[in-house]
């Protein structure tokens, strides 16, 4: 094993470390304009929603209201939010 990775890092954080150590990398020329372009970029990415609707089984609905008020959240962002974490592998995908 690397003794570099004796602090479990992952893949991509090795390779950052490796970049950051061994290419000499140099900082951005403008780095607030830089930062406030990728702001921009991701707040319009993240900003597009569209509305569905969805049939849903009554009781279900009333678990994830009640789940959404203890998280405190409306019950919709819930809802966005689970189905946005089991698209992107954070829930399995078999149960």
């Amino acid at each position: 094993m690397n003794t570099m990775n004796k602090l479990n890092y992952d893949q991509e954080e090795l390779e950052l470390l490796d970049f950051i150590e061994n290419e000499n990398p140099s900082s951005v020329p403008d780095v607030t304009l830089e930062i406030d372009n990728l702001k921009s970029a991701v707040k319009a990415k993240v900003s597009k929603r569209k509305s569905i609707n969805l049939r849903l089984l009554e009781n279900d609905l009333e678990k994830i209201k009640t789940e959404a008020i203890k998280v405190g959240m409306p019950y919709q962002t819930l809802i966005g939010s689970i189905i946005h974490q089991y698209v992107n592998g954070n829930f399995s995908k078999g149960h």
